[in-house]
């Protein structure tokens, strides 16, 4: 897997927007935050050059304006945050947050027989193969 760039938190939010609505010029990606989020135009400016030194953005001018695309696909990023976190916290796997959830009764019966449906599933789908 390629290497994501760190993308920090306002950032994040700044990537939403523009995963939503690629290609989006400057002035969209304003307008879209400034409904959500009381930033300042010029804060998402500078949101939008810092993502693209990082590379998690490409920009091109048209006219006047700055058109926007990602780099970075959502479900990378989500993919990569996704391990850091199990790493940080659960030591990389997935048994180790699930138990921790079921010891601590943070799992509703909802939740198991959802669990159960999707394991259910999984296997399956492994046995079609």
């Amino acid at each position: 897997m390629r290497e994501i760039p760190q993308i920090s938190e306002a950032e994040y939010e700044v990537m939403k927007v523009v995963w939503k609505y690629e290609p989006i010029s400057t002035p969209e990606v304003v307008e879209k935050l400034s409904k959500v989020r009381d930033w300042k135009p010029n804060t998402i400016q500078t949101m939008l050059t810092r993502l693209v030194k990082k590379k998690a953005l490409q920009v091109r001018k048209n006219g006047r304006v700055f058109i926007y695309t990602s780099l970075v696909e959502k479900h990378e990023y989500i993919e990569q945050k996704s391990k850091s976190f199990f790493k940080q916290f659960f030591g990389g796997t997935l048994n180790s947050m699930v138990l921790n959830f079921i010891e601590n009764d943070q799992l509703s019966n909802e939740d198991i027989s959802e669990l159960k449906k999707i394991l259910s599933m999984r296997e399956k789908k492994e046995g079609e193969k």
